[in-house]
């Protein structure tokens, strides 16, 4: 009565403006609370928000206005609106030196912002300020704001504040100090991770609030790691006797109820430090009687503390008086009409099955009683129970129950979990292979498609598997049971696909397997399925298999296949499905019945669908066939991620060698060159030609090395390789590695192409003399070399053995050899080398003189050669047609290509003139065409043979 003199006193003053609130403001409250719809709430706060918006705009508006703006903004976002408008003003407000409105303003930012909210930068050296004010009750606000607003970022700049608040004089300050670091903890444990000692020292403030505050904290660390505060098992035990003996003052008790958070939090704290500790629940086991025999049953929050101790007694070490003390109280819940105190039952009973299972048999009436109340909660609750209580002797009322409230029920979700529960409980007590199989059926017609396809697959391989015991009669009996039930239902007009799926299996299976029904009665089954339900691809598919099924059986037993009409209509059907699955299946049905029964009784063995299949996921049973490849000259398997460059930084030594595959950086240090090694060259006679088919009439790569004629060992690192690479000029194919030929100097040169000259071989051993002094040349160098000049750096050598020439004398022919043949030699200095980065001048060296017409597919006769080769020791001389690209002097169009081969030979070193004359009848393309050609392919700007060597054979044929 008293509480109702206040309130109506300050309604009075209230009306009056007496709570220095304005009547304006008082009549927003009442608007709002008096509106009837969602609707015209809206209106309210949209005409406020619009005379927030006009005021805050008016200069010098005084505080007490600000202040109940403010609040008036807090009603706006409370009721869902925006007032963002607004924050900067509730940002400047905790800026006052007032006590009212800097509380006001702390307030309103902890509901206004985020703490990732861009305002909050504005709003730490404030609180900084604050937390080293003179005024406990600032610090307290400033504290407040702390827990709701600092973020990870900001905690390094008020965490050291924080910590030595934990020993403030006030009380007050102490506790929300605690609760500050408590939030610095669950935001960000790192940053406080050294602090937390800190805890453990509160624990025993002198002030009970400050201690309660610390059990939080400690609550946190113990879930995480119990071990670390069993020694504080004694203290937590002696705090909880302390408070159900009333020692702490009055002003904690709530409902008579000596401080029941703190026990609640205390009782939650042991039963983490009691789970599987005997020693430590043995310190509890009296204290905790004493709670049990001294709670008053009688108001909620009494209640609430019995609950507590109950799951402590659930967690702890068991002890047998604790548990009939246990046992009592909830029978009183069970017992009690409080929908509240059942649920806490039912809950707690849930606890002590694991413990106890006896406990269970003693409520198993109430807790079925409990079936039968409308609260759904309830029930939900209750199926939980009953799942942990279900036996043997109590299966089938169980699951009875469950079915009737899953069929009763609408919520999907709900259904799908009972629907699973039903099924597992079905599987480990069924009384006998009857109930199990109409259990399930009645499972999957009621549950429909909500069923989880795991239930489905898990109930076929039971069927398949059996119950696990060796009794076959059994195994057969729960199958044949299964066949005859789903032959009842197959009637029904609407069932759900996943529950087709199984009844077409278990026909495929099992449905010829007694005997009591042909085949021929099956399959019209099956083919009656498919047509009702043609839609369903997947029941189709079911059923073609199943029908497989029967008839390879039938073939393997010798006995002879009489496809129904129906069924050969189905299958006709599915031959033209546009389903590519279906197809196959129908195909596959059709080439098994063709069959002889051995076949089929080794493709569909009978009742052997239970055996484990080992899959070789190496694919070992390929290794010959891989390395007999490899053997060939295969390219080893490259694995995706190694192909995509996401290959470990270990394993790049070994991808070098496949750069045209590979485009990964290299990270290895670079190699030194290794020294060339010397070699004689061994006369080769041009004449002896190696026949080879036109269509590889030329090789379309050769080895090149970046160091000249240096061993193949100490060049693979630096060629460029163009495996794999598709041309740029020329016939469009790809290139294919070639085997090195090194030190083979019996090996026939490739088209009747002789060794490189000594011309070719003196410019070759000076890069060898540069090369030397360089390091390793880059791959992604190489690559854009390859990309820029079709692949070739330097001058490509036309001979296929990889021997190094002799020096040569001025562009002339070795004079120890005794060779008396002149050769018509067209000076050039050579191409330059674009992967050349040293300073030494480049040595001039005559062209190779091998004669490319020797090499275009017959375009000169077999005369060319008796003209050419005076001394068969003596390699053969003659111009290289291709050196006419390359010389700059030759500018002229309309030059005739072969003026060359006709004109007398310069720089001869011996007295022997030899004139090269070209016959009149000669192989190959109109000399007209290929001028035309070479014309087109000097407008392009580009020197052909140093894109391609194949440029001019294709050029001209």
């Amino acid at each position: 009565m008293e509480q109702l003199k206040t309130i109506g006193r300050e309604l009075a003053m209230g009306s009056q403006g007496g709570f220095g609130q304005s009547k304006e403001f008082l009549d927003l409250v009442k608007s709002i609370g008096e509106a009837r719809s969602k609707a015209e709430e809206d209106r309210i706060v949209l005409r406020e928000i619009e005379t927030l918006k006009r005021r805050l705009l008016e200069p010098d508006i005084p505080k007490r206005k600000m202040k109940e703006y403010i609040i008036r903004l807090l009603y706006v976002e409370m009721l869902g609106h925006d007032a963002s408008f607004g924050y900067i003003h509730a940002v400047k407000m905790t800026h006052d030196d007032a006590l009212p409105l800097k509380r006001t303003g702390y307030l309103a930012v902890t509901l206004f912002l985020s703490d990732d909210h861009d305002l909050i930068i504005l709003i730490v050296n404030t609180i900084q300020k604050d937390l080293r004010s003179d005024n406990y009750l600032v610090v307290c606000a400033a504290l407040n704001a702390v827990c709701k607003l600092i973020n990870d970022e900001t905690i390094p700049a008020v965490l050291p504040q924080v910590v030595e608040l934990l020993g403030h004089s006030k009380e007050a300050v102490r506790k929300k100090a605690v609760m500050a670091l408590h939030r610095f903890y669950q935001k960000s444990p790192g940053a406080v991770s050294h602090l937390v000692s800190n805890f453990r020292k509160r624990l025993c403030d002198n002030d009970p609030g400050v201690m309660g505050a610390s059990l939080c904290p400690l609550f946190d660390l113990v879930t995480i790691d119990a071990k670390s505060y069993k020694d504080l098992v004694s203290s937590f035990v002696s705090i909880l006797k302390q408070v159900a003996e009333r020692r702490l003052p009055k002003s904690y008790d709530y409902h008579q109820m000596p401080a029941p958070f703190i026990q609640v939090k205390l009782l939650k704290i042991l039963a983490l430090l009691g789970s599987g500790d005997k020693q430590a629940s043995e310190s509890m086991y009296t204290v905790l009687g004493d709670i049990i025999r001294k709670s008053d049953s009688s108001t909620n929050i009494g209640n609430a503390v019995l609950y507590e101790c109950i799951c402590c007694v659930a967690s702890i070490h068991p002890n047998p008086k604790l548990l009939e003390s246990a046992a009592d109280v909830i029978a009183k819940f069970l017992k009690s009409d409080s929908h509240n105190l059942k649920y806490m039952g039912i809950d707690a009973l849930g606890r002590l099955i694991k413990l106890s299972p006896q406990i269970a048999e003693q409520h198993q009436l109430a807790v079925i009683d409990c079936l039968e109340d409308p609260d759904d909660t309830l029930k939900r609750k209750t199926f939980e129970l009953l799942y942990k209580m279900t036996k043997s002797s109590n299966v089938e009322v169980i699951v009875d129950r469950m079915v009737d409230y899953m069929i009763s029920i609408s919520d999907d979700h709900y259904k799908t979990y009972i629907a699973s529960r039903c099924v597992e409980l079905a599987e480990q007590f069924a009384p006998s292979n009857h109930w199990f199989i109409q259990t399930m059926n009645k499972v999957f017609e009621h549950a429909g498609d909500l069923v989880n396809i795991k239930v489905a697959h898990n109930l076929m391989r039971l069927i398949a598997e059996g119950f696990g015991e060796d009794d076959d009669a059994t195994d057969s009996q729960l199958r044949s049971s299964a066949v005859e039930s789903y032959l009842r239902i197959i009637g029904e007009p609407k069932l759900p696909s996943m529950f087709l799926q199984v009844i077409c299996w278990v026909l495929g299976e099992y449905g010829t397997a007694d005997g009591k029904h042909s085949a021929s009665y099956i399959s019209g089954k099956l083919c009656d399925i498919a047509e009702a339900y043609s839609n369903d691809e997947t029941v189709k598919a079911y059923a073609i298999s199943a029908l497989m099924k029967i008839y390879a059986f039938e073939v393997a037993a010798g006995r002879k296949v009489d496809m129904l009409p129906e069924c050969q209509s189905f299958i006709e059907e599915l031959l033209a499905s546009h389903s590519t699955d279906l197809q196959q299946r129908a195909y596959e049905l059709q080439a098994v019945v063709g069959l002889d029964a051995q076949a089929v009784q080794a493709i569909l063995p009978r009742d052997t669908r239970c055996e484990e299949i080992e899959v070789d996921k190496d694919l070992s049973f390929l290794n010959g066939y891989v390395d007999q490849a490899i053997e060939k000259g295969a390219q080893p398997y490259i694995a995706e991620d190694e192909r995509n460059g996401m290959g470990n930084v270990s394993n790049l030594r070994s991808q070098d060698q496949h750069e045209s595959i590979q485009h990964g950086l290299r990270f290895e240090a670079y190699e030194l060159p290794k020294p060339p090694m010397q070699s004689k060259v061994d006369p080769v006679s041009s004449t002896d030609v190696v026949p080879v088919p036109e269509a590889l009439s030329y090789r379309e790569t050769h080895p090149i090395s970046s160091v000249g004629s240096t061993s193949e060992a100490g060049s693979s690192e630096l060629k460029l390789r163009l495996d794999g690479v598709q041309k740029k000029w020329g016939r469009p194919t790809y290139s294919t590695p070639t085997s090195s030929t090194t030190n083979s100097p019996s090996e026939k040169p490739a088209n009747g192409a002789s060794h490189v000259d000594s011309a070719t071989a003196s410019y070759s051993k000076s890069r060898d003399s540069q090369n030397t002094k360089k390091t390793e040349i880059d791959p992604e160098k190489q690559k854009l070399a390859a990309s820029l000049f079709g692949g070739s750096s330097q001058p490509e050598r036309r001979s296929s053995t990889g021997h190094k020439a002799s020096r040569s004398s001025g562009g002339a022919a070795d004079g120890s050899r005794g060779s008396k043949a002149v050769e018509k030699t067209i000076q050039q200095p050579p191409p330059p080398d674009l992967l050349d980065f040293s300073d030494e001048p480049t040595v001039t060296s005559a062209l190779p003189s091998v004669d490319p017409f020797k090499q275009l597919e017959g375009l000169l006769d077999s005369s060319m050669s008796s003209t050419t080769n005076h001394n068969a020791g003596t390699a053969t001389i003659a111009p290289d047609i291709m050196s006419l690209y390359g010389d700059s002097t030759a500018s002229q169009d309309s030059l005739d290509i072969f003026h060359g081969l006709s004109t007398e030979p310069t720089g001869a070193t011996s007295g022997e003139t030899t004139v090269t004359t070209l016959p009149q009848s000669v192989k190959g393309p109109n000399a007209k065409d290929a001028l035309e050609k070479d014309a087109l392919v000097r407008q392009m700007g580009v020197n052909p043979t140093s894109q391609n060597p194949n440029l001019f054979r294709d050029l001209l044929g």
